[in-house]
């Protein structure tokens, strides 16, 4: 028996354009079963009400996609099988923007591609003593239930007590404890952005920074940066023509270059982002890696107003694993964040954040700083030696005074991306300079991340690469020069 056939007679689509869709549709779906004898074209446009014509133009289209096959004195039957069933549409999903290289090192590699802490620097054992403490402590039980999604109260008491102390932040600032940094950037978006906001970058910037949003549908507008942080000059260009949402800084040892803004210039970027109107977010994650110099006020602490949003994490100078980052702003931004936060995952993990409050509160904290940071310092030193010695001559890179991260700038023509899988075949890798990029692309720079690294594994890492970027070189110069001279005429 057919299945019922519902015609429009009022639709822009013809009736036997109608006729063909639905009983493809049956042939396909197997309601129409292979075999079947579908009504002769008299009968079916008797019982539709249709001219014979609307319904043998419908059968020919059946027929040509091989649906239906029709014998004389016989009548027409069904020739196609059902098509499987529909799945979930796994490929009509959001584009992605574009993601960083896949990066596998074997165990015995040297990688400079993430910036994160050594993990052979980890105090485990006072780790280990922190987590016994936390676990048979009296808030064991409220630790491990549903918590606020403000964060752990101890935690939020702890720091934003210390913020005050230090002038980072006013009595009109509440605080946020996020899931790391990335989560707090995210939280934000989802509060100040709109699908074609502009906003305003450091370029080059952290991939991940860049990437989000990416995703979010904002207009993303770089600020290039110099061997101090971003120029004021080049930022009022962008503030006056783009007109940009917000602006997202890194004032000390940013993020891939290594710079760090001077007093100046921290003024000057606030004198202008307030003529703007602009909101300035200040991500600091690296501001307690310094290994040489006097520190800087940060941008928070600069600010009359109190209208700077100030992002922290432990996860450089402690325990990445642990996820645990913060939003120090004013009241009404942190309750819309709180908002945002308790629709995304409720509240970040408590134990974590437990921990980290009793690792800090203990003294331990401290006590791994200093650790970190005279290691950090001999890394430092290490890496800018073995850029000297091994890089190509006419090589550039950064002079940090602290954090995670080199810049190189490879001389021309090399293509730092185009050389990564040499590298990754000596067992080397790094991230090169395009995934960084926002407004601009440098082809032959690249960023290596040197904390993680012991200084004889900086320097077995920089003599490789070195040793295949001069390799290049070479072979390109070779090459034009032994290139023709074109004719004059």
């Amino acid at each position: 028996m057919l299945p019922p056939i519902r015609l429009e007679a009022s639709s822009d689509v013809p009736l036997y354009r109608q006729l063909y869709d639905q009983l493809r549709l049956h042939i396909q779906s197997g309601r129409i079963s292979r075999g079947e004898r579908l009504p002769a074209t008299r009968e079916l446009a008797g019982l539709l009400g249709l001219n014979r014509a609307t319904v043998a133009a419908a059968y020919e289209l059946l027929e040509n996609e091989g649906l239906m096959k029709g014998h004389v004195g016989r009548g027409s039957f069904v020739e196609g099988e059902p098509l499987p069933q529909p799945r979930a549409a796994w490929t009509d999903l959001h584009p992605s923007t574009e993601s960083l290289p896949h990066l596998s090192m074997p165990a015995d590699g040297i990688s400079f591609a993430s910036s994160r802490p050594a993990g052979e620097l980890f105090p485990m054992e006072e780790f280990r003593a922190t987590c016994e403490e936390v676990i048979h402590s009296r808030d064991a039980a409220s630790i491990l239930q549903l918590g606020s999604p403000s964060g752990y109260p101890p935690l939020r008491a702890y720091l934003i007590e210390e913020a005050r102390a230090t002038g980072s932040a006013s009595d009109s600032d509440d605080i946020l404890i996020t899931s790391g940094c990335q989560q707090a950037l995210d939280l934000l978006q989802r509060v100040l952005i709109r699908p074609g906001d502009a906003v305003a970058l450091e370029d080059p910037v952290y991939p991940g920074l860049r990437g989000m949003f990416q995703s979010a549908g904002a207009r993303l507008v770089g600020v290039p940066v110099g061997p101090n942080g971003i120029e004021p000059s080049a930022l009022r260009a962008v503030l006056e023509r783009d007109r940009p949402r917000f602006l997202i800084v890194t004032p000390n040892f940013q993020n891939p270059t290594g710079a760090t803004m001077p007093l100046a210039t921290r003024q000057a970027i606030l004198q202008l982002v307030r003529e703007a109107g602009v909101i300035l977010i200040e991500n600091d994650i690296y501001g307690l890696l310094r290994y040489e110099g006097e520190p800087l006020p940060s941008l928070k602490q600069l600010d009359p107003d109190g209208d700077v949003v100030s992002l922290g994490s432990f996860s450089k100078v402690a325990f990445p694993g642990l996820r645990v980052g913060w939003v120090i702003a004013p009241h009404q931004l942190i309750s819309r964040l709180q908002e945002a936060k308790q629709w995304c995952d409720l509240h970040s993990d408590q134990l974590s954040q437990a921990v980290m409050f009793r690792f800090a509160e203990s003294g331990r904290l401290a006590e791994h700083r200093r650790k970190i940071l005279a290691a950090g310092a001999e890394r430092l030193a290490a890496v800018l030696s073995a850029c000297k010695r091994h890089l190509p001559p006419a090589s550039r890179w950064t002079h940090p005074q602290g954090g995670m991260n080199l810049w190189v700038r490879l001389p021309e023509p090399l293509d730092s991306a185009e050389l990564l899988p040499r590298a990754e075949a000596a067992n080397v890798n790094y991230l090169p300079g395009k995934y960084f990029a926002v407004s601009r692309t440098e082809p032959g720079a690249l960023r290596l991340s040197f904390a993680g690294l012991s200084p004889a594994r900086i320097h077995e890492g920089v003599a490789q690469l070195g040793s295949i970027f001069r390799t290049e070189l070479e072979r390109v110069r070779a090459h034009r020069r032994a290139a023709p001279m074109p004719a004059l005429v």
